[in-house]
């Protein structure tokens, strides 16, 4: 029996950081081993334009870079293409048909194009581009007939609206797309060291490549519970970050230990943070030695790129052969 296909990707905009590990590259490696899917996750550098159309120098260095961390992480190109939007020209093409049929007003209620306007007001998003993605994500997951989409619930507006592009299409032309289904996952709400979401924007980052010293020092600067002052305080676990990170790198039993431990004045926020930082680098410890072996492979990470490219683009081109006769052109 074919195996249902899953289509994710990310915008190459820098390092990956532990809130993507554990907000959507974790659940990709977890679909990727069920056996269960047939995982399409790709680099998404036209989207990446989208805010960065200013400054596009970095784009490819990073491309090669999210890879790396991809596979570090445990990605394994055995069991899931991985492959870039802008390798399969068919993603443009599909764009701009879909773009023709698609209402102006779905892409001005969507609340993620306001959130982000205001989030990123320091540039200028008044741009087509920018007001268009949710049709050239639609184009991303239908293109390969993906069944699903591995999402959060803050993203369940772009399903959606790929949900009704696709129906939009099949009425108007002909039954060629599934209508997909968004996956929901799990995210964990992880902030950045200064206790906002964490974002390469806010320079408050945690990166899978932190080690060592680096690693140390961000974590020992990270907020912890505002009303403990002092160490003979009693602290609430409960609104400490550092404690939320303690729940996804120890044993139950840890966290357990470390909520009596705070909230009796037991355990300093320095000597937490020490203990944290230390569970943090032993369970990253595998991930780097694979970064390690990728960074001093980089014909290996060309020829699995550029495998996954090919098989990508040979299905986009079959799905793009059945666009043009129903859509007559």
């Amino acid at each position: 029996m074919a195996l249902k296909r899953i289509l994710s990707g990310m915008r190459p905009t820098g390092k990956l950081h532990l809130g993507n590990l554990h907000g959507a590259l974790q659940n990709w490696i977890e679909l990727q081993e069920s056996g269960k899917y047939d995982c399409f996750y790709f680099v998404a550098d036209w989207h990446a334009i989208t805010s960065e159309y200013s400054s596009t120098e970095g784009i490819k260095d990073n491309i090669v870079s999210m890879v790396i961390d991809w596979l570090s992480a445990g990605l394994d190109p055995q069991k899931s293409t991985l492959f870039v939007q802008s390798a399969v020209k068919e993603h443009a093409e599909l764009f701009l048909l879909l773009s023709m049929i698609t209402p102006l007003a779905w892409l001005e209620r969507n609340p993620t194009y306001k959130e982000m306007k205001s989030e990123l007001s320091n540039k200028d998003l008044s741009t087509f581009g920018f007001l268009g993605y949710p049709v050239l994500q639609a184009a991303d997951i239908i293109m390969y007939k993906a069944y699903g989409v591995p999402v959060g619930i803050d993203q369940l507006p772009h399903v959606e609206l790929t949900r009704e592009i696709a129906r939009r299409f099949n009425f108007l032309y002909k039954e060629i797309f599934p209508v997909p289904e968004p996956l929901l996952t799990s995210v964990p709400k992880l902030l950045g060291i200064d206790g906002r979401k964490m974002s390469k924007s806010y320079d408050n980052s945690i990166y899978i490549s932190d080690r060592g010293k680096t690693l140390l020092h961000k974590i020992s600067s990270m907020f912890t519970d505002p009303q403990r002052m002092r160490k003979s305080d009693s602290g609430n676990p409960e609104i400490c970050n550092v404690f939320t990170f303690y729940g996804l790198y120890s044993s139950p039993e840890k966290v357990k230990e470390i909520d009596v431990e705070c909230r009796k004045a037991g355990i300093g926020c320095t000597d937490c943070k020490k203990m944290l930082a230390k569970q943090i680098a032993e369970k990253l410890n595998p991930v780097h030695e694979r970064m390690d072996y990728y960074m001093n492979h980089m014909n290996e990470i060309n020829s699995i790129i550029e495998e996954g490219n090919k098989k990508a683009r040979k299905i986009a081109q079959q799905t793009m052969s059945e666009v043009r006769a129903a859509v007559n052109i």
